[in-house]
């Protein structure tokens, strides 16, 4: 199996501040992958770098074969690969549907059949797709923000803590839905302060402290590693 994604030795500052201090990960293609670790420890900068947000001060990222270290935003998107921000950035005051297809705004072709597609996974955004985004539910707008990700036909899906601030039960659902988007041939990056529900469902897991990955392993072996179950399971 490929690689879709490859980081080398990647370094991010702000400042004086190093975020990110020389990490090397791989995302094999058609597989979910966590990234799990305390806040502070350099997880959403290592995805903002990715993304084409923050700018690397050493170190390479390539996806699919191509270098995109430090390319314009737009560019990675163009790519195949989207971000769904931690805390969601939909736009409040726009409809359900003007959300979604901001997610589109870099293509000139027909939507319908990706529209079709979200609200196959999202019964409830199709519900409401006149509706202001400010006026759904926490998780709604959880599922809003993933379906404009999905809009953009992504073929890596990074999400920065999809389940923050969620109810459990809609922390279950929103997890089902990335195993759906997974099942469908979107390769997943997640990372996520529920460490648990994270490594039962990632193929593959890193553990990230204070700018390092200091483990890896499947979400299993991740799972029964009991420095990891003792940092981030409370067990």
């Amino acid at each position: 199996m490929r690689n879709i994604l490859e980081i080398r030795d990647l370094q991010v500052h702000y400042g004086g501040i190093e975020a990110v201090k020389g990490i090397s990960l791989d995302v094999p293609e058609g597989e979910i992958v966590t990234l799990i670790g305390a806040n502070g420890a350099g997880k959403s900068s290592t995805l903002r770098a990715i993304a084409g947000l923050v700018k690397p001060s050493a170190g390479s990222i390539s996806f699919l074969g191509e270098d995109i270290t430090g390319k314009d935003s737009n560019l990675i998107v163009s790519r195949g690969i989207t971000l769904v921000p931690e805390g969601r950035r939909i736009f409040p005051d726009m409809t359900v549907l003007e959300n979604l297809k901001i997610g589109a705004y870099l293509r000139k072709d027909d939507l319908t059949e990706d529209l079709n597609w979200v609200y196959d996974l999202f019964p409830r955004l199709k519900e409401r797709s006149w509706q202001a985004g400010g006026t759904l539910s926490g998780g709604e707008q959880q599922m809003l923000a993933v379906g404009r990700a999905l809009m953009s036909r992504p073929k890596l899906i990074m999400m920065d803590e999809p389940s923050l601030g969620l109810a459990p039960i809609i922390v279950k659902g929103i997890f089902d839905i990335i195993k759906e988007i997974n099942k469908q041939g979107v390769t997943v990056l997640l990372i996520e302060q529920n460490a648990n529900m994270a490594l039962k469902t990632a193929n593959l897991g890193y553990v990230m402290e204070t700018g390092r990955i200091t483990l890896t392993g499947t979400g299993e072996e991740l799972l029964t590693n009991e420095a990891v179950k003792a940092a981030y399971l409370g067990t």
